[in-house]
């Protein structure tokens, strides 16, 4: 019988450092060529939008789709996992917090592969619950992180998230991002954080605007930056505007701008050097959500969590 997952159950099988090495397999079978994804598609409703994304990963075994409403402000996410071995219906799970630790978990990747050796400041600027999730996997990735600072437009939520997570609040961006790894994590549709701020060696993982409308990057991020990388440059094409808007400019080729499981498989060598800015831009893919779903599933039956449809 399929077996459904609450976001309470979703929440108490797992960490933010329990979905990187999930995530970071992922990324290995995507460079193996061994999964198929269908990027995000967005349709119109009448006061909002419904978005479907999909994937299958026949070494994992499994398949699904990634599906949510946006109405009246409030999203509302959901996966569905099958089995590739008899088509059948494996599990339904509530997917927000899911949605977290797989965004979280492949900036932890990024970081984890693309950070300065001896990295030891990470810069959010962004303190949502995505900013949470951002913070506890990419710490659990690079342990030679020692301090962790934040920065947010508004400061009775920038001090109770600090007070949740022992980041150290900041004044301002630029503060943030005088990091050795900066991560961009807002809901803004301009820039939040300038190229002149980063420090020679910066890693940026800009994981917050998905739609070609939006940026979190200036162009002079993206014109210091010495490797530029993307989860998936169809889906980039799509839908970073970070991206869209510099090579439309002419400050960027797509044709320099690679995606991160290249980097993970050893395909190609993203960081050449300890001063070099680089830059991943993510937008998030079912894959991801498909590798921590089918993980969730498992921890889930041998503890007993949830419910049988």
């Amino acid at each position: 019988m399929p077996l459904y997952l609450s976001e309470a159950d979703v929440a108490s099988l797992a960490q933010p450092a329990d979905a990187v090495p999930v995530v970071e397999a992922c990324f290995a079978r995507m460079a193996a060529g061994a999964v198929d994804i269908l990027p995000r598609h967005r349709l119109a409703a009448p006061s909002g939008s419904y978005a479907v994304m999909a994937a299958t990963d026949p070494e994992l075994g499994f398949a699904g789709t990634k599906s949510y409403t946006v109405v009246g402000g409030r999203a509302v996410f959901l996966v569905s996992l099958f089995s590739l071995e008899d088509g059948s219906l494996v599990a339904v799970l509530e997917a927000d917090r899911l949605g977290q630790l797989r965004t979280g978990a492949a900036s932890a990747v990024a970081a984890r592969h693309l950070a300065k050796e001896g990295a030891t400041t990470l810069g959010l600027i962004g303190t949502g619950l995505q900013a949470e999730t951002q913070l506890q996997a990419i710490l659990a990735a690079v342990p030679s992180l020692e301090r962790a600072t934040a920065w947010g437009r508004t400061p009775e939520r920038l001090a109770a998230f600090c007070a949740r997570t022992g980041a150290e609040p900041v004044e301002s961006g630029q503060e943030a991002a005088a990091c050795d790894v900066v991560v961009t994590i807002t809901s803004s549709k301009d820039p939040v954080l300038r190229g002149e701020w980063l420090q020679p060696g910066a890693l940026v993982c800009a994981a917050g605007a998905n739609r070609p409308q939006a940026r979190e990057l200036d162009n002079v991020v993206l014109q210091r930056a010495a490797f530029v990388c993307c989860d998936l440059i169809e889906d980039a094409k799509r839908e970073s505007g970070d991206l869209i808007d510099p090579v439309a400019a002419g400050v960027l080729d797509w044709l320099e701008v690679h995606e991160l499981h290249e980097v993970v498989g050893g395909q190609v060598v993203g960081r050449q050097a300890d001063t070099d800015i680089v830059v991943f831009k993510s937008n998030g893919l079912a894959a991801w959500d498909v590798a921590l779903a089918a993980d969730l599933v498992e921890r889930a039956r041998a503890q007993g969590v949830g419910r049988e449809l």
